[in-house]
């Protein structure tokens, strides 16, 4: 039984007429995409580094918008049912050789064709099921990064607070201790309180004049080094 033909096959097409990309080179990027959904066949054709893909994305867009707006179809429900090249006119050319002779350059073209057709429904049924699933992962993850989010921010307000209380109580502390202080110092008799200032005094007394003698002792040690040297240079 004889297969269908090419211009009979079932589905919504777009086709690019007299493509500057040879046929072989076009169908390579063809079978990349050939079977897949219609937007991951777009994703592929996005990833492909050659000059085809960028051509082939184009068809692959027009016949989309046909299904969807000539057909009334669902672009989600759509996938790659058929895709070929068909060869085109070829240009000849002339290139200039030695000796006055010509060699034959051959510009090939092709005609680029891709169908989509709504899927079935059980693999619109399976489709839609791993769907669900990736939305249902991505939700479970989402709330998972919003409650690990909250329990850090709780830790962190709680760590905050600890440390304000750490350091009121710190403040507190020294207060209670320069109160103290001052009580002691208020409850001591003025006697006791005349002899602590007289020895503050007399200690900071004994370190200017313990201060000055260090200083004489450097002067009178450079005096003697500059003596000696003057000796030293009359001899």
């Amino acid at each position: 039984m004889p297969g269908v033909k090419t211009n009979e096959r079932p589905g919504t097409r777009a086709v690019l007429k007299h493509s500057s990309i040879p046929a072989p080179k076009a169908r390579q990027v063809l079978d990349l995409i050939r079977g897949e959904d219609a937007d991951r066949a777009a994703e592929i054709l996005r990833g492909t580094e050659r000059q085809a893909a960028l051509e082939i994305a184009k068809v692959l867009a027009s016949a989309v918008a046909n299904a969807v707006h000539n057909d009334g179809q669902d672009a989600e429900d759509l996938y790659v049912s058929a895709c070929y090249a068909d060869e085109a006119p070829t240009a000849k050319r002339w290139r200039p050789r030695a000796r006055g002779r010509a060699t034959r350059i051959r510009k090939r073209s092709c005609h680029v064709t891709v169908i989509v057709s709504r899927m079935d429904d059980e693999r619109l049924a399976r489709r839609r099921a791993e769907r669900d699933a990736n939305q249902a992962r991505r939700s479970r993850r989402v709330t998972e990064s919003r409650r690990r989010a909250d329990l850090s921010g709780r830790l962190t307000r709680r760590r905050a607070a600890q440390a304000e209380a750490e350091e009121a109580r710190l403040a507190a502390e020294a207060e209670e201790a320069e109160a103290e202080e001052l009580e002691l110092e208020d409850e001591l008799p003025e006697d006791e309180q005349l002899e602590m200032d007289e020895d503050l005094a007399a200690d900071e007394t004994a370190e200017a004049s313990d201060d000055e003698a260090a200083e004489e002792a450097e002067q009178d040690e450079d005096d003697e080094q500059g003596a000696q040297a003057g000796e030293e240079t009359k001899g």
